[in-house]
């Protein structure tokens, strides 16, 4: 959904608080209404309404409560319509609709969340549908970005989105935390979409707000469970990670890691990070996200790049690998060992799965820096223009376009023929 047409006055204001308060109030909605596609629904119809009307009445002091409740009002509405929607009005107890002009205190708030996670990871979903559909009613992304993330046509995910809500719906799946019993079977799914949630704001300045949404969740879920190592294994990986965000882009151009400005790192932040990763190696239950977290406290530990115990971060790897073998861990520990090891194992380890990562343009971007490294520059700059063609986020655009004109250059100095720059 696009909520405002672009260049009208107010519309950055609306898909502002559209990227920043949609996965919230889906999850109200869907609390008050127990339909998820009914808050869906409304939702949506609140931001078409809130484009029409903020461009003129300004924006209210508390848009997202706003949104909320002109959802709100939109879903009684629609149940009005319906006998079946004012049984359901009748069993729910929802009573007149509020004034949109007057925002209640129907706010969004993090437990809504957690439930509609929990709703959406339930084992009876496939676990594709699970990741899905939580990145669009939590996330805010569209379908089609969606469809990007999974490598999938829009039309594909689309249907696969629309199979996942009638299969909530059709199995009278409950819309709550579940109990201490039903707990461990749902909680790697949990886990995962909470961390892709992060990494969308990580990946996309525009959807910052989802790393806050994020976090807060990874905290009520460390005191959901307080004894599930994973949960603070989670939890401080992704304070590691938005420890560095200050450092990360410059002028809205990305930074890499080896010449991020490490006075700039949030080390407030690292500290509370590091406490969790020690209490996670005293637990000596290790799982995917605390070796994960273990890696960045290495990286944090490291006062330069060139300081960065990088053999310890290979072994790292390598134990993450026996438990969770995918092309993205194979990816991470190969440039780690081109930290080790020197370019040319790194460029080995990459194109042995080159094929599996095809259209992952971290993987051209990584192939990339590796060939410049050894001086193989038309072979760099064809795959840096093969990850510029798949990067999604302006900023790693950015810094894949300086990268093609560097090259450029060099090769002219040389003499050698390179391919022309494309941004």
């Amino acid at each position: 959904m696009t909520p405002a047409v672009a260049g009208q006055p107010g519309a950055s204001e609306v898909e502002r608080v559209f990227r920043d308060a949609y996965g919230q109030a889906v999850a109200t909605l869907a609390r008050v209404f127990g339909d998820i596609t009914l808050a869906e629904d409304a939702v949506s119809d609140a931001f078409l309404v809130a484009t029409d009307r903020w461009p003129n009445d300004g924006t209210p002091p508390n848009p997202a409560g706003w949104i909320v409740t002109t959802a709100r009002n939109r879903a009684i509405d629609s149940l009005r319509r319906s006998a079946r929607g004012r049984e359901l009005q009748q069993q729910i107890g929802v009573g007149e609709p509020t004034p949109a002009d007057k925002p209640t205190e129907d706010g969004p708030v993090t437990d809504d969340q957690l439930r509609l996670i929990f709703t959406c990871c339930h084992p009876a979903l496939r676990t594709e549908h699970q990741v899905a559909l939580t990145l669009r009613l939590l996330g805010g992304l569209s379908v089609d970005e969606v469809a990007r993330s999974f490598l999938v046509t829009e039309q594909t995910m689309a249907k696969r989105l629309v199979r996942a809500k009638y299969k909530i719906k059709a199995a009278n799946i409950p819309y709550r935390v579940p109990g201490d019993a039903e707990l461990p079977e749902r909680l790697r799914s949990v886990l995962s979409v909470v961390y892709l949630i992060f990494n969308t704001g990580l990946d996309d300045p525009e959807r910052a707000a989802l790393r806050g949404d994020a976090l807060r969740l990874a905290r009520s879920l460390a005191e959901l469970m307080p004894d599930e190592p994973e949960v603070a294994g989670l939890l401080g990986l992704m304070l590691l990670s938005e420890s560095r965000v200050p450092a990360r882009t410059v002028e809205g151009s990305l930074v890499l890691l080896r010449d991020q400005d490490r006075a700039k790192w949030d080390h407030t932040l690292i500290a509370e990070g590091h406490a969790i990763v020690r209490a996670c190696l005293r637990r000596n239950q290790p799982g995917p996200f605390q070796l994960q977290a273990a890696i960045q406290a290495v990286h944090c530990d490291a006062g330069t790049f060139e300081d960065t115990d990088w053999p310890q971060i290979v072994a790292l790897y390598d134990h993450l690998y026996r438990l969770m073998p995918t092309p993205v861990v194979a990816l991470n520990r190969a440039i780690a060992v081109g930290e080790v090891e020197g370019p040319q194992a790194a460029l080995e380890a990459l194109d042995a799965i080159a094929a599996d990562l095809d259209n992952y343009h971290l993987l051209h971007a990584a192939r990339g820096t590796t060939l410049r490294q050894l001086g193989q520059i038309a072979a760099a700059q064809a795959a840096y223009e093969r990850a510029t063609g798949l990067a999604t986020s302006a900023p790693d655009r950015r810094f894949l376009a300086e990268q093609i004109n560097e090259l450029t250059a060099i090769g002219a100095n040389r003499g050698q023929t390179t391919h022309p720059p494309r941004v």
